[in-house]
Parts: C-alpha cells; sequence; structure tokens
C-alpha cells in the first residue's frame, strides 16, 4: 500500500483526527479540472502537480478517506457472548468524532439467553425474539423457557409499576408473549398441563396489553384441564382413510379429467398442507429425532406433506401400471396425462406435486416401459425433459433455488409463450408451494455441519441465526399461499382416493404384466428418459439429502433393482461418486472431501440414527467419537466400540479400527452401526432399511418405493 504521506501529499485530512486512518478510492480528474480540495472528506494532490509548470501527467488524483469505519469486536458479559459493531461518524473538521454501538448475541448459557428476551430490543438486537422463538427448541424446552421466565417475573426491575426501569420491562414482557402467542400457540397447548400457565398468568403486567394477554393465557389454562379430564376429546389428527378397494378402480378415468383440473386440485390439496406447516418443524435437530421411540409425532406437518408427495406418485404409477388389457398406444396417453398435468402444476408455482409426478414417471416400473415410452409424443417427452431439468442435482440444485427465489412471491409462474397468456387470462394469483426436500437438506445439512454449542457449554446462537434465514424462505412462502382459493371438484378426489397403494412387487409385477402384455423390454438404447435415469441414478448417491424419511417400517434386504444402473458407466473417480451432492467443490486445493453418513446406535429409549459429517481427513477413532457425542454418550469411550458400514443384501463391512473412514467406505451405502466391540447387538442381524429412509429424490432415482 503506498504510504499515507504519499497519499495525501502531507496533508492532514479533514474532520479525521488520527493520522492512521486508511484512504480508499480515487477519482481521475482531466487536466483543466480545478480540483475540489474544499470538499469535506476529500484530498487534492497537492505536490504541484496542479500548476502548469512541470506538468507531466494528463491526469489528477483524489483520494478519498472512509467516514464511516466499522469496528466488529466480541465481548463476554455474564453469561453471554456479543458480536460488537462500532461504528465511528466523522463530521467537520472542528466537530468532535462521534460513534454509534450496537450488539447481537453470538452464544450464551440457555437461561441469559432466555432472559435476554426482555432487553434484546432496548439493546438493538430487533431480530433476537423473532429467531429465538422459531429455533429454540433445538437446546431447550417451552417448559424450561417458561420457567425461567416465571423465575425473572417474580423479581422485575424496580421499586414501583411506574419506575423508570419498570415500564419499558413491561412493555418487553407484553411484546414477547405477544408474538408468541400469536405465532405458536401450539407451544403452549404441548404443555399437556395447564400448571405453568396458572403461574405465569398473575405476574403479567396490569396495563390492557398484559389483560388481554392474561386472558389468552387463562383461555389455554382452560383447554388443558378439559384435555387432562377428556383426551379423546382433545384429539386433532385425522384418522388414516381405509383402504381403497382394488375392484373399483379404473386408472382410464384419469383421462376423462382436464389436466387443469388434476393440477388445480393437486394444487389445492399441496397448498392447504403448505400452510399448515410449522416451520420449525424442519429443523434437523427436530426432524432426525423422529424414529426415536416416543416421539412418533414429532414433525406431524412435515410427515403430512411427505404422504402427500407419495400418495401421488403413487396414483401415477398405479394408473401407469395397474393390470389392464390396454396396448403401448393406450398406455402412452396415460403418460402423455400426466406429462400435461406436471406441465400445468409449473404453470401454477406447485413444485411439490410437479416433483412427485416425474419422479414417478422416472421409477423403474414405469422407466422399463420401453414400448410404451416410444409411443409417447415426442414433443410430450421433450417437454418431460425440461420439466425433469428443473430438479437437476447441478450445482446444489441450482435451478430449483433460482425458480423460488423468482417466483416465490409473483402472482404468475415465469413461463414462455402462449402457455403463460392462456394461464393469466381469468385466473387469479397463486402462491408457490415448493418441494419441501430442498429446505430439508439445508437445514439437515446445517445441523450436521456446525456445532449446537460452543467450547464452553453456551449454545451456540449462531447457528439458529443461519437456520432462521431458512425457516424465513418458508414463511415467506406461506404467506403468499394463505390467500388462495380452490373450488373442490368431488369427482377427481373420489378417483384419487381410490387409488390402491402398490408397494414395491406389486409395481414390479405389475410392469412386468406390462411387459408381457405388449411386448415391452428394458430400456436397451440411448434415450432421453434413459439419459435422466442415469442422471438421477447418480443422485441417489446423495448423502446430503438422506434426511427426508418419514418413519421406520420392517428392514429389507432386497438389492437395488439391476435396471437403474446407468447404461454407461461412471469414469469419475470413487471418491467423487461417493461424495454426491456435498458443499464442497473439485478444484485442487479446495480442502477436503466431506460426505454425510448415518450412524445408527441400539439406545434404551428406542433404536436412532444421527447424522455426521465425515471428511477425507477422518480416522475412525473421530468419527466414532463424533457419533457417541451425537447419540449424547461419552466420546471417551471410542477404543470400545466398532464402526460396520451396512450394505445391501444384509452384507456389512468392519471399518477397520485405525482406517481412513473416508476411503474406506464403499459408496452403495451411507448407513452404519455403531457397537460395542465383541458385542452381538439386534442390529448386526438386520440392516437398516435403505426403503424408508429413502428421501424424495432418491426415492425416485432408485425406482424404488415411493410411499409409505
Amino acid at each position: 500500500m503506498i504510504p499515507r504521506s504519499m497519499r495525501t501529499g502531507g496533508m492532514d485530512l479533514p474532520g479525521v483526527e488520527s493520522r492512521d486512518v486508511p484512504l480508499i478510492g480515487y477519482r481521475p480528474l482531466a487536466p483543466d479540472d480545478v480540483p475540489l480540495s474544499s470538499q469535506s472528506g476529500q484530498v487534492t494532490d497537492s505536490t504541484g502537480l496542479d500548476s502548469s509548470e512541470g506538468e507531466t501527467s494528463p491526469m489528477k488524483t483524489t483520494w478519498y478517506c472512509p467516514l464511516d469505519l466499522s469496528t466488529v469486536l466480541e465481548e463476554e458479559e455474564d453469561g453471554v457472548i456479543y458480536n460488537v459493531v462500532v461504528k465511528q461518524q466523522h463530521g467537520a473538521p472542528t466537530s468532535a468524532t462521534s460513534s454509534s454501538r450496537s450488539q447481537c448475541v453470538k452464544a450464551g448459557t440457555e437461561e441469559k439467553l432466555v432472559q435476554h428476551l426482555l432487553y434484546s430490543f432496548a439493546m438493538g438486537d430487533s431480530s433476537f425474539i423473532t429467531i429465538f422463538l422459531s429455533t429454540y427448541r433445538s437446546f431447550t424446552s417451552t417448559k424450561r423457557v417458561l420457567d425461567i421466565l416465571i423465575d425473572r417475573l417474580q423479581h422485575p426491575p424496580g421499586e414501583s409499576t411506574k419506575s423508570q426501569t419498570r415500564q419499558p420491562f413491561n412493555r418487553a414482557v407484553c411484546m414477547v408473549f405477544s408474538m408468541w402467542l400469536s405465532e405458536y400457540p401450539e407451544d403452549f397447548r404441548s404443555l399437556g398441563e395447564p400448571g405453568l400457565l396458572l403461574r405465569l398468568a398473575p405476574l403479567l403486567p396490569s396495563d390492557p396489553s398484559g389483560t388481554e394477554i392474561r386472558g389468552r393465557l387463562l383461555r389455554l389454562a382452560e383447554e388443558l384441564s378439559e384435555q387432562a379430564l377428556l383426551p379423546d376429546s382433545s384429539s386433532d389428527r385425522t384418522t388414516p382413510s381405509p383402504p381403497a378397494d382394488p375392484t373399483k378402480f379404473d386408472p382410464t378415468n384419469i383421462l376423462g379429467f382436464p389436466a387443469g383440473l388434476i393440477a388445480e386440485q393437486l394444487t389445492k390439496i399441496e397448498t392447504e398442507l403448505f400452510v399448515r406447516l410449522v416451520p420449525y418443524h424442519c429443523l434437523g435437530s427436530l426432524w432426525s429425532q423422529r424414529d426415536k421411540k416416543g416421539r412418533e409425532d414429532v414433525c406431524w406437518s412435515v410427515r403430512a406433506t411427505v404422504r402427500q408427495f407419495n400418495r401421488l406418485a403413487n396414483a401415477v404409477m398405479a394408473s401407469c401400471l395397474w393390470p389392464t388389457q390396454l396396448r403401448s398406444q393406450q398406455r402412452a396417453c396415460l403418460l402423455e396425462k400426466w406429462i400435461s398435468v406436471a406441465e400445468e402444476c409449473r404453470a401454477r408455482k406447485n413444485f411439490s406435486s410437479l416433483y412427485a409426478i416425474v419422479s414417478a414417471l422416472q421409477s423403474n416400473p414405469v422407466h422399463r416401459l420401453r414400448r410404451t415410452w416410444l409411443e409417447t409424443d415426442r414433443e410430450a417427452v421433450r417437454r418431460y425433459e425440461e420439466l425433469s431439468n428443473i430438479f437437476s442435482d447441478k450445482d446444489n440444485y441450482s435451478q430449483s433455488r433460482e425458480l423460488l427465489k423468482e417466483e416465490g412471491t409473483s402472482k404468475f409462474a415465469n413461463l414462455d409463450g402462449k402457455m403463460t397468456n392462456r394461464r393469466q387470462i381469468g385466473s387469479s394469483a397463486q402462491g408457490t408451494v415448493p418441494y419441501l426436500g430442498i429446505f430439508l437438506t439445508d437445514l439437515t445439512m446445517l445441523d450436521t455441519a456446525v456445532k449446537d454449542r460452543l467450547e464452553n457449554g453456551y449454545v451456540n446462537f449462531d447457528k439458529r441465526r443461519r437456520e432462521f434465514e431458512v425457516l424465513a424462505q418458508i414463511r415467506l412462502l406461506q404467506s403468499s399461499c394463505k390467500n388462495c382459493v380452490f373450488i373442490t371438484d368431488e369427482a377427481f378426489l373420489q378417483w384419487y382416493q381410490s387409488v390402491p397403494s402398490l408397494n414395491e412387487e406389486e409395481s414390479l409385477n405389475s410392469s412386468r404384466t406390462s411387459l408381457v402384455a405388449d411386448s415391452d423390454s428394458h430400456f436397451d438404447f440411448h434415450s432421453p428418459v434413459c439419459h435422466f435415469l442415469s442422471k438421477f441414478t447418480k443422485h441417489m448417491k446423495s448423502p446430503s439429502v438422506s434426511c427426508l424419511d418419514v418413519d421406520s417400517s420392517h428392514p429389507t434386504n432386497d438389492p437395488i433393482p439391476s435396471a437403474l444402473t446407468p447404461s454407461t458407466p461412471v469414469k469419475s473417480h470413487r471418491r467423487s461418486v461417493s461424495c454426491g451432492n456435498n458443499p464442497t467443490n473439485n478444484n485442487k486445493g479446495s480442502g477436503p472431501e466431506m460426505r454425510i453418513v448415518r450412524i445408527r446406535m441400539d439406545l434404551q429409549d428406542g433404536n436412532m440414527y444421527r447424522s455426521i459429517l465425515v471428511t477425507s481427513n477422518d480416522k475412525t477413532p473421530t468419527v466414532i467419537s463424533s457419533a457417541l457425542e451425537k447419540h449424547s454418550q461419552d466420546p471417551k469411550q471410542a477404543p470400545r466400540y466398532e464402526l460396520i458400514q451396512l450394505l445391501p443384501e444384509g452384507k456389512e463391512l468392519v471399518i477397520p479400527a485405525t482406517g481412513n473412514v473416508f476411503y474406506a467406505m464403499t459408496s452403495s451405502s451411507v448407513d452404519f452401526l455403531l457397537c460395542r466391540q465383541g458385542g452381538n447387538t439386534p442390529f448386526r442381524s438386520q440392516p437398516i432399511s435403505t426403503e424408508t429412509s429413502a428421501t424424495f429424490p432418491r426415492i425416485k432415482a432408485k425406482g424404488r418405493r415411493l410411499f409409505f
């Protein structure tokens, strides 16, 4: 950097007390321009270059001093670490330097973070309340938060209710509970008993705002009392509908409904589910606990979305594979119908249904109908390829993310041609229903990669801020769907509910029946559909989306169907394939490669797994220690455990005790078992089911079960 004396010509800067202030930027001036040395904060070169004598340079330079200087510091105070930003404002030469100071919480103990709710707004950390209420379930419970707040309200600041310290405190109390009751009333209903609410209500301020909040709390306490007396009357979970009668199902009836009507009804179902989605159910720390014994109701709103996704995929497969006497030309009409429905879902910004349809059409039983695909209209296949490209895993679903960014809050889809004009004529504005798997992937990756607590035991609140950025995107999209109005079509819903569920064996058998009936055969040539299946077959190796399963079912030892093997061998290095879609790049010197695996233990409170980030530098003891810590076990006991990779067909691979896990593991599975050395846990005899734990794209790529 040029010395300051050379940049300023030895002059003191106006309005800047220190001579150590750096200068930034410059502006070239024409030779005939007059230097504006009189402007505050600017210094003109005064070394004689502005005179006509000795002028050798055709340009002159004016240097600028940054008038706003910011400094970021960390300060720890009474159990809380703050990120402090100090901004210095420089005015006229005769005026004193002024500074402004703002701070936000970086980390702290549970108790101090809860207490900070009542002081954050006054300290300039205006986003703290919103972030805390959205993410606190990751590190504490509602009961614990209320206990801390009740204890603080029992000892309020100030000697009287009208003191200068008591009034802002009361306003903060009302603001926190008003926001909490409005945004997350289910937190209070989940308490199970009214004792805490009855303790809290009398401690609220006696002003009008406090009185209104007190009334809401007392009504919730009354509801909890009724639930305790009449538990059966409080159940709001819909009972599962009886299974459909296969004898009454006619797959060709779908051809009688216009594609636009089908897409409209699917969008209605998806929109209602998405509006009811509880954003914090998507947090990686909660979603990973859904298989834990006694937590079957965790993340119920996400489970409902997943069930609808799989139900639609099942309807597509059943209609295309149901054993009938249809010839290939007739069955091709069904494929074309669902492609048209997928287009209409795209026009309505219903990405969830769109992805479910594309996934079903690329499943193994449907994909193998070679002659049927050959009879399908080429223009329809071309449109199908374009829709499939939307969910390409390239660059971490960059195209899907870009579409959500562009159309998330817009009134209409950004389509080309006459479809856009036709869609906007006589059509009301549509909300955006995203494919939820993208957000679940991001939150699970974030939960795995960033520690929950600092080394001193403080809760890492910076991690919660990053999680809230993802949750805020979900809430923004939800707001675009709240005012959507749909008309129910009973005829289509009756057909949709009559679709029987096909398991994997039934789907493959139906596919074989169709092959025999129509002399169909497997894809053995290069085609657009085969090309896309090959791409998504590689996608199933992605560990970054192994977090979207709904619940556990009976394990299976069935191997991956050979028809899903790409038609051309993948020529990349094994490490690259095993890494799947990870937040790394393959450039030389970019750091260690990474992969997320799922490690399971047999615990007393139920069998569960945790996602662990494994890098190419990690040895077996390091991975075992991380897994034990994730399962709330003592990491020091790592030498007593061994790590086993669970492979297809019930095979196992024992990772060497001092080996490199990243290179020792195979790319065929991301499921591991952690057990004591020499032990024989129940899990040794049955590998983790890769069916029910598959993600949306993973299910589609494998061409296997698309339902639960």
